[in-house]
Protein backbone atom coordinates (compact mmCIF):
# COMPACT_ATOMS: atom_id res chain seq x y z
CA UNK A 1 0.00 0.00 0.00
CA UNK A 2 2.89 2.61 0.99
CA UNK A 3 4.23 2.26 -2.51
CA UNK A 4 1.38 2.19 -4.39
CA UNK A 5 0.82 5.60 -2.57
CA UNK A 6 3.92 6.66 -3.45
CA UNK A 7 3.68 5.78 -7.08
CA UNK A 8 -0.02 6.84 -7.95
CA UNK A 9 0.33 10.40 -8.85
CA UNK A 10 2.76 8.60 -11.80
CA UNK A 11 0.98 5.83 -12.96
CA UNK A 12 -0.50 6.55 -16.41
CA UNK A 13 -3.94 7.02 -16.32
CA UNK A 14 -5.55 3.79 -16.76
CA UNK A 15 -3.23 2.26 -14.25
CA UNK A 16 -3.88 5.04 -11.81
CA UNK A 17 -7.29 3.49 -11.96
CA UNK A 18 -6.14 0.30 -10.65
CA UNK A 19 -4.60 1.86 -8.16
CA UNK A 20 -6.75 3.74 -6.90
CA UNK A 21 -9.23 1.21 -6.39
CA UNK A 22 -6.57 -1.07 -4.19
CA UNK A 23 -6.22 1.83 -1.99
CA UNK A 24 -9.58 2.73 -1.81
CA UNK A 25 -10.66 -0.91 -1.01
CA UNK A 26 -7.38 -3.21 -1.08
CA UNK A 27 -9.90 -5.74 0.79
CA UNK A 28 -12.42 -5.65 -2.25
CA UNK A 29 -9.90 -5.72 -4.91
CA UNK A 30 -7.86 -8.66 -2.87
CA UNK A 31 -11.55 -10.50 -3.67
CA UNK A 32 -11.34 -9.79 -7.09
CA UNK A 33 -10.14 -12.20 -10.23
CA UNK A 34 -7.70 -10.04 -12.44
CA UNK A 35 -10.87 -10.17 -15.12
CA UNK A 36 -13.34 -8.78 -12.59
CA UNK A 37 -10.51 -5.91 -11.41
CA UNK A 38 -9.65 -4.66 -15.04
CA UNK A 39 -13.53 -4.59 -16.21
CA UNK A 40 -14.20 -2.28 -13.12
CA UNK A 41 -11.31 -0.30 -13.47
CA UNK A 42 -12.23 -0.16 -17.57
CA UNK A 43 -8.86 -1.44 -18.44
CA UNK A 44 -7.55 -4.20 -19.52
CA UNK A 45 -5.82 -7.71 -17.68
CA UNK A 46 -2.44 -6.64 -19.40
CA UNK A 47 -2.67 -2.94 -18.01
CA UNK A 48 -3.51 -4.58 -14.31
CA UNK A 49 -0.13 -6.99 -14.75
CA UNK A 50 1.87 -3.81 -15.68
CA UNK A 51 0.46 -1.96 -12.70
CA UNK A 52 1.66 -4.86 -10.72
CA UNK A 53 4.94 -4.72 -12.19
CA UNK A 54 5.72 -0.93 -11.92
CA UNK A 55 4.66 -1.37 -7.95
CA UNK A 56 7.38 -4.11 -8.25
CA UNK A 57 5.46 -7.04 -7.66
CA UNK A 58 5.77 -10.45 -10.06
CA UNK A 59 1.96 -10.37 -10.73
CA UNK A 60 -1.73 -9.92 -9.98
CA UNK A 61 -1.70 -13.12 -7.42
CA UNK A 62 1.33 -11.70 -5.45
CA UNK A 63 -0.68 -8.23 -5.73
CA UNK A 64 -3.77 -9.81 -3.82
CA UNK A 65 -1.77 -11.62 -1.26
CA UNK A 66 0.16 -7.80 -0.27
CA UNK A 67 -3.43 -6.26 -0.61
CA UNK A 68 -5.39 -8.74 1.95
CA UNK A 69 -2.38 -8.17 4.66
CA UNK A 70 -2.57 -4.32 4.04
CA UNK A 71 -6.34 -4.43 4.67
CA UNK A 72 -5.68 -6.81 7.43
CA UNK A 73 -3.22 -4.55 9.24
CA UNK A 74 -6.10 -1.61 8.78
CA UNK A 75 -8.79 -3.91 9.96
CA UNK A 76 -6.88 -4.35 13.17
CA UNK A 77 -6.10 -0.61 13.79
CA UNK A 78 -9.42 0.79 12.92
CA UNK A 79 -10.53 -2.00 15.88
CA UNK A 80 -9.00 -0.22 18.19
CA UNK A 81 -9.75 3.29 17.46
CA UNK A 82 -11.18 5.46 14.20
CA UNK A 83 -7.19 6.15 13.91
CA UNK A 84 -6.06 5.92 10.01
CA UNK A 85 -9.44 8.45 9.13
CA UNK A 86 -9.01 12.29 8.05
CA UNK A 87 -9.42 14.59 11.37
CA UNK A 88 -13.16 15.68 10.78
CA UNK A 89 -15.21 19.23 12.21
CA UNK A 90 -16.89 17.12 14.93
CA UNK A 91 -13.60 14.97 16.63
CA UNK A 92 -13.34 15.77 19.87
CA UNK A 93 -9.58 16.50 20.88
CA UNK A 94 -9.12 13.02 22.07
CA UNK A 95 -10.07 11.70 18.65
CA UNK A 96 -7.59 14.34 17.18
CA UNK A 97 -4.30 13.46 19.40
CA UNK A 98 -5.41 9.82 18.43
CA UNK A 99 -5.48 9.92 15.36
CA UNK A 100 -2.50 12.20 15.10
CA UNK A 101 -0.52 9.74 17.09
CA UNK A 102 -1.77 6.75 14.79
CA UNK A 103 -1.02 8.42 11.77
CA UNK A 104 2.91 9.90 13.30
CA UNK A 105 3.54 6.11 14.51
CA UNK A 106 2.26 4.69 10.86
CA UNK A 107 4.53 6.72 9.09
CA UNK A 108 7.47 6.14 11.09
CA UNK A 109 6.74 2.07 10.79
CA UNK A 110 6.19 2.37 6.93
CA UNK A 111 8.86 4.76 6.07
CA UNK A 112 11.60 2.01 8.08
CA UNK A 113 10.19 -1.13 6.95
CA UNK A 114 10.72 0.29 2.92
CA UNK A 115 13.57 1.99 3.47
CA UNK A 116 16.28 0.58 0.93
CA UNK A 117 19.16 -0.23 2.81
CA UNK A 118 21.32 -0.90 0.27
CA UNK A 119 20.90 2.97 -1.11
CA UNK A 120 21.19 4.07 2.62
CA UNK A 121 24.72 2.46 2.94
CA UNK A 122 25.83 4.11 -0.16
CA UNK A 123 24.27 7.31 1.25
CA UNK A 124 26.23 7.22 4.27
CA UNK A 125 29.70 6.12 2.79
CA UNK A 126 28.76 9.33 0.33
CA UNK A 127 28.74 11.19 3.64
CA UNK A 128 31.47 10.11 5.71
CA UNK A 129 34.24 10.73 2.67
CA UNK A 130 32.56 14.26 1.28
CA UNK A 131 34.41 16.93 1.65
CA UNK A 132 31.25 19.52 1.73
CA UNK A 133 27.45 18.69 2.57
CA UNK A 134 25.01 20.86 1.37
CA UNK A 135 21.85 20.63 2.32
CA UNK A 136 18.60 22.32 0.73
CA UNK A 137 14.82 22.16 1.94
CA UNK A 138 12.30 24.86 1.09
CA UNK A 139 9.11 25.54 3.75
CA UNK A 140 8.21 22.57 6.19
CA UNK A 141 11.62 20.85 4.53
CA UNK A 142 14.20 23.39 5.42
CA UNK A 143 13.29 22.53 9.15
CA UNK A 144 14.36 19.12 8.30
CA UNK A 145 17.62 20.27 6.44
CA UNK A 146 18.33 22.33 9.88
CA UNK A 147 17.98 19.05 11.46
CA UNK A 148 20.64 17.48 9.43
CA UNK A 149 23.13 20.17 9.31
CA UNK A 150 23.19 20.36 13.33
CA UNK A 151 23.64 16.39 13.55
CA UNK A 152 26.31 16.76 11.27
CA UNK A 153 28.01 19.71 11.66
CA UNK A 154 28.54 18.72 15.73
CA UNK A 155 30.51 15.92 15.04
CA UNK A 156 32.90 17.30 13.34
CA UNK A 157 31.26 17.52 9.41
CA UNK A 158 31.60 20.03 7.27
CA UNK A 159 27.98 20.82 6.21
CA UNK A 160 25.52 23.73 5.67
CA UNK A 161 21.85 24.03 5.26
CA UNK A 162 20.16 26.12 2.61
CA UNK A 163 16.70 27.30 2.94
CA UNK A 164 16.97 29.97 1.02
CA UNK A 165 16.42 29.84 -3.01
CA UNK A 166 19.67 32.05 -4.22
CA UNK A 167 21.37 30.74 -1.52
CA UNK A 168 20.85 27.19 -2.15
CA UNK A 169 22.02 27.64 -6.06
CA UNK A 170 24.56 29.83 -5.60
CA UNK A 171 26.22 26.97 -2.94
CA UNK A 172 25.54 24.54 -5.59
CA UNK A 173 27.47 26.17 -8.08
CA UNK A 174 30.42 25.71 -6.23
CA UNK A 175 30.30 21.79 -5.02
CA UNK A 176 32.42 19.60 -7.26
CA UNK A 177 33.54 16.08 -7.08
CA UNK A 178 33.80 14.49 -3.92
CA UNK A 179 31.07 16.87 -2.17
CA UNK A 180 27.53 16.06 -1.38
CA UNK A 181 24.40 17.58 -1.99
CA UNK A 182 21.00 16.32 -0.33
CA UNK A 183 17.63 17.67 -1.46
CA UNK A 184 14.89 17.36 0.42
CA UNK A 185 11.14 17.54 -0.51
CA UNK A 186 8.04 15.59 0.66
CA UNK A 187 6.53 16.21 -3.25
CA UNK A 188 9.78 15.67 -4.99
CA UNK A 189 8.70 19.05 -7.17
CA UNK A 190 9.81 21.75 -4.90
CA UNK A 191 11.23 24.28 -8.08
CA UNK A 192 13.83 25.67 -5.72
CA UNK A 193 15.39 22.34 -4.18
CA UNK A 194 15.47 20.38 -7.53
CA UNK A 195 16.98 22.95 -9.45
CA UNK A 196 19.37 23.62 -6.59
CA UNK A 197 20.39 19.54 -6.64
CA UNK A 198 20.69 19.61 -10.30
CA UNK A 199 23.35 22.50 -10.05
CA UNK A 200 25.04 20.62 -7.88
CA UNK A 201 24.82 17.08 -9.71
CA UNK A 202 26.12 18.74 -13.17
CA UNK A 203 29.24 20.44 -11.10
CA UNK A 204 30.19 16.98 -10.25
CA UNK A 205 28.63 16.27 -6.49
CA UNK A 206 27.45 13.33 -5.37
CA UNK A 207 23.49 13.92 -5.05
CA UNK A 208 21.25 12.30 -2.51
CA UNK A 209 17.10 13.14 -2.57
CA UNK A 210 14.76 12.67 0.58
CA UNK A 211 10.85 12.46 -1.01
CA UNK A 212 7.95 10.74 -0.55
CA UNK A 213 7.68 10.00 -4.55
CA UNK A 214 10.12 7.69 -6.09
CA UNK A 215 9.44 9.27 -9.15
CA UNK A 216 9.15 12.59 -8.77
CA UNK A 217 11.27 15.45 -10.25
CA UNK A 218 13.92 15.85 -8.03
CA UNK A 219 15.07 11.68 -8.44
CA UNK A 220 15.78 12.81 -11.90
CA UNK A 221 18.85 14.66 -10.64
CA UNK A 222 19.58 12.59 -7.73
CA UNK A 223 21.96 9.98 -7.96
CA UNK A 224 20.82 8.21 -4.58
CA UNK A 225 16.81 8.01 -3.61
CA UNK A 226 16.04 7.56 -0.05
CA UNK A 227 11.67 7.32 0.40
CA UNK A 228 9.30 7.83 2.83
CA UNK A 229 6.19 6.41 3.25
CA UNK A 230 3.93 9.28 4.39
CA UNK A 231 -0.61 8.85 3.62
CA UNK A 232 -1.28 12.61 4.49
CA UNK A 233 -4.50 13.77 5.81
CA UNK A 234 -6.86 16.35 6.95
CA UNK A 235 -4.35 19.73 7.94
CA UNK A 236 -1.45 17.24 7.07
CA UNK A 237 -0.15 18.08 3.45
CA UNK A 238 3.46 18.82 3.54
CA UNK A 239 3.79 19.60 7.53
CA UNK A 240 3.28 17.02 10.16
CA UNK A 241 3.61 13.00 9.48
CA UNK A 242 5.58 14.25 5.85
CA UNK A 243 8.00 15.87 8.06
CA UNK A 244 8.22 13.13 11.27
CA UNK A 245 8.79 10.40 8.20
CA UNK A 246 11.80 12.74 6.65
CA UNK A 247 13.20 13.01 10.08
CA UNK A 248 13.48 9.79 10.44
CA UNK A 249 15.39 8.94 7.47
CA UNK A 250 17.87 11.51 8.21
CA UNK A 251 18.22 10.32 11.72
CA UNK A 252 18.92 7.19 10.09
CA UNK A 253 21.87 8.50 7.74
CA UNK A 254 23.24 10.56 10.22
CA UNK A 255 23.80 7.79 12.69
CA UNK A 256 24.63 5.69 9.85
CA UNK A 257 27.83 8.40 9.71
CA UNK A 258 28.19 8.56 12.87
CA UNK A 259 28.69 5.14 13.64
CA UNK A 260 31.44 4.74 11.13
CA UNK A 261 34.05 6.90 13.44
CA UNK A 262 32.93 5.97 16.95
CA UNK A 263 35.46 7.67 18.49
CA UNK A 264 35.83 10.56 16.33
CA UNK A 265 32.40 10.93 17.26
CA UNK A 266 32.66 10.78 20.79
CA UNK A 267 35.20 13.30 21.02
CA UNK A 268 33.08 15.65 18.91
CA UNK A 269 29.90 15.30 20.88
CA UNK A 270 31.95 15.35 24.42
CA UNK A 271 34.08 18.79 23.06
CA UNK A 272 30.64 20.43 21.43
CA UNK A 273 28.65 19.90 24.79
CA UNK A 274 31.15 20.84 27.18
CA UNK A 275 31.24 24.13 25.22
CA UNK A 276 28.14 25.02 25.23
CA UNK A 277 27.91 24.20 29.14
CA UNK A 278 31.09 26.19 29.74
CA UNK A 279 28.78 28.92 28.13
CA UNK A 280 25.83 28.31 30.14
CA UNK A 281 28.22 28.79 33.31
CA UNK A 282 29.76 32.13 32.66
Amino acid sequence: MVRIRALLPTLPPSERRVAEAAVADPAGVAAKTISELAADCDTSETTVIRFCRAVGLKGYPELRIGLAAAAGIEDAASSTLTAGGDIGPHDSLADVVAKLGYADARAVEDTVAQLNLTLLERAVDAVVSAGAVDIYGIGASALIAADLHQKLHRIGHRAAAWPDAENALTSAALLGRGDVAIGISHTGATPATVTALAEAHDNGARTIAITNFPRSPITDVADLVLTTAVRETTFRSGAMASRIAALTVVDCLFVGVAQRNFSRTTRALERTRSAVQGARGR
